[in-house]
């Protein structure tokens, strides 16, 4: 993927650059920062050394990112971006495509993205994330549960119950624990284990399908 960009960064700026020149001039810091990220991970993340990387001042970019973890945020903010377009990709085309494998589709797209986001593995296998960061993660892993809920529902597999929200959440909870531990173990993903979460989600899908149809039977006419 191409990297950083200011728009999918802007919620947590200091301040939203309005000019094209400023917008360029943020992402090129952005794209810095994620190279420093990548190649000396979080604690090198300081302004100095990620100004350096961009040739800019520390002047022009404290206007926007005025310490470490405001470089956090901001790079944490870019790839939650990422992360749920393709779930709304996922959303639009799921109807037209009637995926027979759901859960095969989802598993193997997203470590795909696992494979080829380094800045994301560098950024959540380090230690530094911070309170805004893990909050943002929380809010992005129930946008992603409400993206897994709208799959369902295009897909038709299941009718919009009460309980498919949580239970969707509880997926995605789960899909991205393994997800992480494959990924911890080997760079390319433990084919293994990304083998045995298909397993488990697929289980847990039969589950919540089969109890979201007992529910309408009870509730018939």
């Amino acid at each position: 993927m191409s990297g950083p960009t200011a728009e999918e960064s802007g919620a947590v700026l200091r301040r939203t650059p309005q000019q094209a020149r400023s917008r360029a001039r943020l992402a090129r810091v952005l794209s810095a920062a994620e190279r420093v990220l990548i190649a000396e991970g979080v604690p090198a993340l300081t302004t100095t050394r990620v100004a350096a990387e961009a040739g800019v001042s520390v002047g022009s970019l404290y206007q926007y990112l005025p310490d470490r973890d405001a470089i956090i945020d901001a790079l944490a903010a870019t790839y939650f971006a990422r992360l749920e377009a393709v779930m709304e990709g996922f959303v639009h085309s799921a109807a037209a495509e009637r995926w027979s494998d759901p859960v095969g589709v989802l598993i193997d797209t997203y470590a795909g993205l696992y494979r080829t986001e380094h800045g994301f593995r560098a950024l959540w296998f380090g230690s530094g994330l911070t309170d805004r960061t893990r909050a943002a993660d929380r809010d992005h892993k129930r946008r992603m549960a409400d993206g897994v809920r709208r799959v369902l529902l295009a897909l038709g597999i299941v009718g919009d119950t009460e309980g498919l929200g949580p239970a969707c959440h509880a997926a995605v909870l789960a899909a991205d624990a393994l997800a992480q531990e494959a990924f911890r173990r080997d760079a390319e993903g433990d084919a293994a284990l990304l083998d045995e979460a298909k397993v488990m989600l697929r289980g847990y899908l039969t589950a919540v399908t089969g109890r979201a149809g007992r529910r309408a039977e009870d509730h018939g006419p």
